[in-house]
């Protein structure tokens, strides 16, 4: 007999049903992305309004994404312990909060702390809707899904950068710019309470009634056939709590695959640092090739919208060429396209050629990233395993626009700079290349709960006993 999780994996894919989750949680992406993207766009302002150094405008991307550091990790235990649709909605609610106080503080200072706190609410919605929309998507289907959820990013970016540049005459316009998000965010908290809790966490902790809840309703609404099915009476948690449990969970995370942990965060880490260290400083460079405000913020613009048509074709060949190729292919060439861009940068076609490549690059790698690592761990440790490798992407990058500003465009130049981004990011690669499995098509657990692990397991010989789950994940394979 089948078990309900295998139930939800292969229900028929219904907009009705699937996708109302699959938009819902793509919306809380969206406003990740819109106040990622607005750092690039506030530093040049706050600069002005500030009179503040090269380096102290980096503190402005610095304070949030450091905040969203804490918040993926904070969020992602959250939601692997209290339930997907608790943590889901209440993310919104403290980043809203904190952004209208962000447009109303009356110093840098305060500014800085407030952007910190608005980032740790803001920074729990990644890794709680690819948990969430990843355990509701049928298995046929989850790696175009989650691939898909990523078209959120460059569509957020986009309307940041055409909002933030129609604001530009207005008095004070960075507070308006901050204040804009304010109300969407409450809206779709509000629409966010009418999501389900996700039958595959239900069944894990041992919410057996709720569980079936869930899973009758969805085969209903889908018009799946009616079929008996089984719920696993999970192990009971005797874990510990607060700074020990997140230091338990970190154990639990690199005592299942050493190997997987280290491609999902050096994937993570490199990949993220050449997007972030883009988004966040091109405005800022295009300025110094003498562009105004207006016109550097379009550039960027430009970049995120053609990076919607990179997440369209990303969807299109995840599941065709696998999750490894496209991340492996595209995004060493996207951080080249940044060269490129950094070597003809006062070519004004040039420039704008290139930013383009990169933002359609970036947007092939980028999605195809988060639908693999989100794959890569059991349901027990999805979230927390993915908020653990984005959390160390945005302490990374979240000081890398300070180092940036301050010491490696000024020392090495942006050509070279650049370089140094795009070597680390082609090492990154290498390793994923034999490091980890690839998870195209697989169960999002097998029945020893080793996730990707599984692959690795169906190359072993079939007279072999099975290896326990964190041996699993230390075998190579591709």
């Amino acid at each position: 007999m089948r078990t309900g999780d295998q139930i939800v994996q292969d229900l028929p894919w219904r907009w009705s049903v699937q996708g109302k989750i699959f938009i819902i949680g793509g919306l809380g992406y969206l406003f990740d992305a819109y106040d990622i993207a607005l750092n690039g766009f506030l530093m040049p302002l706050l600069g002005d309004h500030f009179d503040l150094s090269i380096s102290a405008r980096g503190l402005v991307a610095t304070a949030n994404l450091v905040g969203m550091a804490v918040g993926a990790v904070v969020w992602g235990a959250v939601a692997d312990r209290i339930g997907r649709k608790q943590a889901f909605s209440v993310t919104l609610l403290i980043f809203a909060a904190f952004s209208v106080l962000g447009a109303l503080a009356p110093t840098y200072e305060v500014f800085l702390a407030l952007r910190f706190l608005a980032g740790v609410g803001l920074g729990g919605c990644i890794p709680v809707d690819y948990a969430l929309v990843g355990e509701f998507s049928p298995r046929k289907y989850r790696g175009r899904v989650l691939t898909a959820l990523d078209l959120w990013w460059p569509i957020g970016v986009t309307l940041c950068g055409l909002i933030s540049a129609s604001l530009l005459s207005l008095d004070g316009s960075w507070r308006w710019m901050l204040a804009t998000m304010v109300l969407p965010a409450l809206l779709l908290f509000w629409v966010r309470r009418g999501v389900p809790e996700s039958p595959i966490y239900l069944a894990k902790k041992g919410r057996e009634t709720e569980a079936r809840q869930v899973i009758d309703e969805l085969v209903a609404r889908t018009g799946a056939p009616v079929e008996p099915y089984v719920i696993v009476e999970p192990a009971k948690e005797t874990g510990p709590r607060g700074v020990a449990a997140a230091a338990e969970q970190l154990r639990r995370i690199w005592a299942f695959g050493p190997r997987v942990t280290s491609v999902a965060w050096l994937l993570f880490a490199t990949i993220m640092l050449v997007y972030y260290a883009a988004l966040s400083w091109m405005p800022s460079i295009l300025r110094e090739e003498g562009q105004g405000d207006t016109a550097a913020f379009m550039s960027t613009t430009l970049m995120s919208g053609v990076g919607i048509v990179g997440v369209l074709v990303s969807t299109a060949l995840v599941d065709i060429v696998g999750r490894k190729w496209l991340i492996g292919v595209s995004a060493p060439i996207a951080a080249l396209a940044l060269v490129a861009f950094a070597l003809v940068r006062d070519m004004p076609t040039g420039s704008v050629v290139a930013i383009g490549v990169f933002g359609f690059l970036a947007q092939l790698a980028i999605p195809a990233l988060y639908a693999y690592v989100s794959e890569l761990y059991p349901t027990e440790l999805r979230a927390s395993g993915f908020g653990w490798a984005s959390s160390v992407s945005r302490v990374l990058t979240g000081f890398a626009p300070l180092l940036f500003g301050s010491v490696m465009w000024p020392l090495l130049g942006l050509p070279l700079t650049f370089a140094v981004l795009g070597g680390a990011v082609l090492l990154a690669v290498g390793w994923m290349a034999v490091a980890a499995p690839e998870t195209k098509g697989l169960e999002l657990d097998d029945p020893q709960g080793a996730g990707a692990g599984a692959e690795l397991a169906a190359s072993a010989p079939a007279e072999a006993a099975p290896p326990a789950p964190h041996a699993v994940a230390e075998q190579s394979g591709t």
